[in-house]
């Protein structure tokens, strides 16, 4: 299981470096955003909104802007040249942010039910609900899931309990001039409502960034290993170091007698005709789609692991068909030289594997594994025992035969007992 479906399992924010990034960097913009909010409620006292504002109000939103400017001086630390926050930024400090923002609003809102306004205009009641709405938005902004959840769940306990407390006591007149229950009552339901959207707005935005950023990072790190259009597909499937299951058309190519070529010829002369086939066959796969997983000797391994089966089998046919037209262009050029004509064996075959990253520790390597992988090499030996050019599987010519290919014989190659290996097949135009 990934990282991140683990902490979606556990109900918890993704631990995504890439998010912890993010939530980092917006920090300064956030705690600015809450110094634009103590300047909003401190103007709009000021410049009188209709309420009546003790002087426990004015105390209690110059700690607010004391507090804040603290904790956004704690946000800015971090270690010398690296960018990384250090001390307790990276603990409480967003939660303490929180549990502060959720207090201040809570304190508004419950100042103007108990003292309400010295008159009957609405701008007290609007500006008493600003801060709610706005730290609720700011708190968002963070993408920080369950900071946003406990800051809204946090103002609604507060401004829901105060309304209650008003309900079961009637006749105690605690309402403040001009404020009644039915304008307190809408107003709580529209900042649950309001809660309950930008949750899950800032849930899936969370979850797309992480998405989009860990596809991102794997298709680079798998583009190591496979080209861009591979390693794009590849990544939607899984993590880099994770195994995935799919199908796969297998290509394995072998040069007949080279052998007896490196026994005849100078080193040199041998490397260079090596060099000169492997380039052509690497040619020939990558434009089809595939993937040159080895080279084993004078022998290349390769795989087709894009699209449905019977367009990876399409693909690797076809790549078969241009090696050999290949070379016999590279078997003129070669007796122009003075070098002997090439021959190869390719054997295809068709079924599911282990593909991925395989990383030990020391190495890491992409390749496939799988029964159809040994089934494979069975076929090639075999071919190369009856001298075929190209030969495929039963299963690779049933898929071939579904791709629409035609002009297409078929040729068996014989019936074999099942511990010699599988019906094997030829090709003619």
């Amino acid at each position: 299981m990934r990282t991140g479906d683990r902490d979606r399992a556990n109900g918890e924010e993704p631990r995504s470096p890439t998010i912890a990034h993010l939530q980092q960097a917006s920090s300064g913009r956030s705690f600015a955003l809450q110094l634009l909010i103590v300047l909003v409620l401190l103007a709009t006292a000021q410049t009188y909104d209709g309420s009546i504002h003790g002087l426990g109000h004015w105390i209690v939103l110059s700690v607010y802007a004391g507090a804040s400017i603290l904790l956004a001086l704690l946000s800015l630390r971090t270690a010398p040249g690296t960018g990384i926050p250090v001390g307790p930024s990276r603990g409480w400090l967003g939660w303490g942010s929180t549990l502060l923002n959720a207090s201040v609003a809570i304190y508004v809102l419950v100042e103007h039910m108990f003292l309400g306004a010295a008159d009957t205009e609405e701008a007290a009641a609007a500006v008493s609900r600003i801060p709610a709405f706005l730290i609720l938005l700011q708190t968002a902004l963070t993408m920080r899931v369950w900071h946003t959840c406990l800051f809204a769940g946090l103002v609604t306990a507060g401004w829901g309990g105060a309304i209650l407390f008003v309900y079961l006591s009637p006749e105690s007149q605690h309402l403040g001039p001009h404020v009644t229950l039915d304008e307190e009552v809408p107003g709580l339901l529209t900042f649950m409502v309001a809660s309950l959207v930008v949750l899950d707005g800032v849930r899936r935005l969370t979850w797309a960034v992480a998405a989009t950023f860990r596809l991102e990072r794997e298709r680079l790190i798998l583009t190591r290993f496979v080209p861009a259009a591979v390693a794009e597909d590849l990544a939607q499937g899984g993590g880099p170091g994770e195994v995935q299951e799919r199908h796969a058309c297998l290509f394995a190519l072998d040069i007949r007698g080279f052998s007896a070529l490196t026994r005849t010829r100078p080193p040199q002369q041998v490397v260079e005709v090596l060099m000169e086939m492997r380039a052509l066959t690497h040619r020939a796969v990558t434009e089809r789609g595939g993937i040159v997983d080895k080279y084993i000797g004078d022998g290349v391994l390769a795989q087709f692991l894009v699209g449905p089966p019977q367009a990876q089998a399409r693909a690797a046919f076809t790549c078969a068909e241009a090696v050999q037209l290949r070379l016999a262009a590279l078997n003129r050029r070669l007796a122009e030289k003075g070098l002997p004509s090439l021959r190869v064996t390719i054997a295809l075959h068709a079924g599911d594997v282990l593909v991925g990253v395989f990383d030990d520790g020391h190495r890491a390597e992409f390749t496939v594994l799988g029964p159809a992988m040994n089934t494979l090499a069975r076929i090639e030996a075999r071919a190369k025992a009856v001298d075929l050019p190209i030969a495929i599987s039963e299963d690779f010519r049933d898929l071939l035969a579904g791709s629409g290919a035609s002009g297409l014989n078929w040729i068996s190659a014989g019936t074999v007992s099942e511990a010699s290996g599988p019906r094997l097949y030829a090709v003619a135009r």
